[in-house]
């Protein structure tokens, strides 16, 4: 554990909310709250154009990739340690679509943000990267949106708890044309597994998502080669759909 004084926390959040925000207003996001350590922001007209909307989103997430890297290096001055500096890391989820926005809330106390299914998605898509070892998930729609603009890799198909309906969920890597050179056919390499996973061919899934695993350290292929495992010993049966089905939050 770490001990730090209440005055230490305080200026390690605020240092770590700062860098985080400014990555949101550089892209003309809209911070609707502070929850804990977490940020919601969202996207949308006046401020952003529809068409642009997913892809600021996006490109605000990978610079927020890139402050937490600056914010690494300034945390044993901000904790006032030299050694035993904790890893901090972070988790991003993004989701487009329907949202009500407005003063919600009663009448002696107002709070004007947004609302909705998509803000729902977006929670769990955060939470979902414990799930994967990945630290941006995105929407279906999302990547959709952003496609021209950015360069991501599919990652499952999910149910996410309260809902029926599944949704395709994407890593976010990078923006168009920024990608490291290995990552073209390391990416075509794990959809490749992915779609032999889906069709239960588990020996050529496992073979492709351990090739990864040991040559990338990927993580996505390390938590499939575990899901595996256990799919063998419970076979989801002939017709299933490939739908992994989150139970908690």
């Amino acid at each position: 554990g770490v001990n730090l004084t209440p005055g230490g926390l305080v200026n390690v959040i605020n240092r770590y909310f700062t860098l985080m925000s400014q990555c949101v207003q550089q892209e003309k996001g809209i911070i609707d709250k502070f929850i804990g350590d977490a940020i919601m922001a969202y996207w949308g007209p006046p401020f952003v154009s529809e068409e642009e909307q997913a892809a600021a989103a996006c490109r605000a997430a990978l610079k927020q990739t890139e402050a937490l890297a600056r914010f690494r290096q300034e945390l044993p001055d901000l904790m006032g340690l030299r050694k035993n500096v904790p890893d901090i890391n972070l988790r991003i989820g993004l989701a487009t679509g329907e949202v009500i926005v407005g003063n919600i809330g009663s009448d002696t106390a107002r709070n004007y943000t947004v609302m909705g299914d998509v803000v729902n998605l977006a929670s769990r898509l955060e939470s979902a990267n414990n799930v994967y070892g990945t630290r941006i998930l995105v929407s279906d729609e999302t990547r959709r949106l952003a496609d021209r603009a950015m360069e991501t890799r599919e990652s499952d198909r999910l149910t996410v708890k309260g809902k029926s309906d599944p949704v395709g969920i994407y890593e976010l890597l990078a923006e168009t044309g920024k990608l490291a050179p290995d990552w073209a056919s390391r990416k075509g390499r794990f959809e490749t597994a992915l779609e032999a996973y889906r069709r239960q061919d588990w020996p050529a899934a496992e073979a492709i998502f351990r090739e990864l695993s040991e040559k990338f350290a990927d993580a996505p292929s390390r938590a499939f080669l575990e899901r595996i495992t256990m799919l063998k010993q419970h076979s989801p049966g002939p017709g299933w759909d490939g739908v992994w089905r989150m139970a908690s939050k």
